[in-house]
């Protein structure tokens, strides 16, 4: 493979990768890293625009990885080549796999997604862990769920620990991020059932008989859970029942017994 190679972690093109683990450089340039194979295959499959690559040749040891390089370069994607040392500098995780791509951000707005688009939501009040961000949109993909919005103030979803925890799936369910008075006010637009969960909510998740579309699953915040003015938004707000001494579950594990319990009833 004809690569530009850049093996000085100094080199100015590496600098601005390695910024964009920042959460400043990836608002203001627009750009975000994906690492590993499997997640930068989905990102091109998905047709997401990718500014470029880096791979560490002697890292890179997947035949399929050493054919989506070629393929993107044959298109006119520039590719560089740089040391395993330059790529450990660059990579978020220890010991990554040997690409990373430079893809830009998605430009999705709440605006875009209708009932008709997207009968199924996911919507979070502020996640703080962009672990958290990464797994419900990998568990929303799993069940077949349609979008994801995230209320504002909120952990950014295109930090390099969400999109590893996606699976790739980020590209596929290019999350939403948006003010609660405005998610409120498009949600009643279009006609969608809001169900919250709550400790304090008044229905156990398995007395749920059915769940009406388009539906909308409303998870409160990690510290606070719902608002008085959120609950209010909702049709129904759901419990889980906790019979040990915890008394709240993790945010992206909440989410996937709801999302697996919805799947059953919508």
């Amino acid at each position: 493979m004809n690569a530009l190679n850049l093996t000085s972690p100094h080199n100015p093109h590496i600098k601005r990768i390695r910024a964009l683990r920042q959460r400043k450089a990836r608002e203001e340039s627009g750009l975000f890293l994906v690492e590993g194979i499997r997640p930068v295959g989905e990102a091109v499959e998905s047709g997401a625009s990718l500014a470029y690559l880096c791979y560490a040749p002697e890292r890179l040891t997947s035949d399929y990885a050493r054919r989506l390089i070629q393929a993107q370069q044959a298109k006119g994607l520039p590719v560089y080549a740089v040391s395993a040392e330059v790529l450990e500098s660059l990579a978020d995780k220890e010991n990554p796999q040997g690409i990373i791509a430079v893809v830009r951000r998605p430009q999705v707005t709440l605006d875009d997604l209708t009932a008709q688009n997207a009968p199924w939501v996911v919507a979070v009040v502020s996640p703080q862990d962009p672990g958290n961000i990464g797994t419900i949109l990998r568990t929303m993909d799993a069940v077949g769920a349609d979008a994801l919005v995230l209320i504002e103030p909120s952990a950014d979803p295109y930090h390099p620990k969400s999109v590893r925890a996606s699976m790739g799936t980020i590209f596929w369910h290019p999350p939403v991020m948006t003010t609660f008075e405005r998610f409120a006010s498009w949600a009643r637009a279009q006609g969608y059932h809001i169900y919250g969960t709550s400790a304090h909510g008044d229905t156990l998740y398995t007395e749920v008989a059915r769940y009406e579309r388009p539906a909308i699953l409303l998870l409160g915040s990690e510290r606070e859970g719902l608002t008085p003015e959120q609950a209010a938004c909702c049709q129904r707000v759901i419990r889980l029942p906790m019979r040990g001494r915890a008394t709240s579950l993790n945010l992206a594990v909440a989410a996937g017994v709801m999302l697996y319990a919805m799947m059953e009833k919508l």
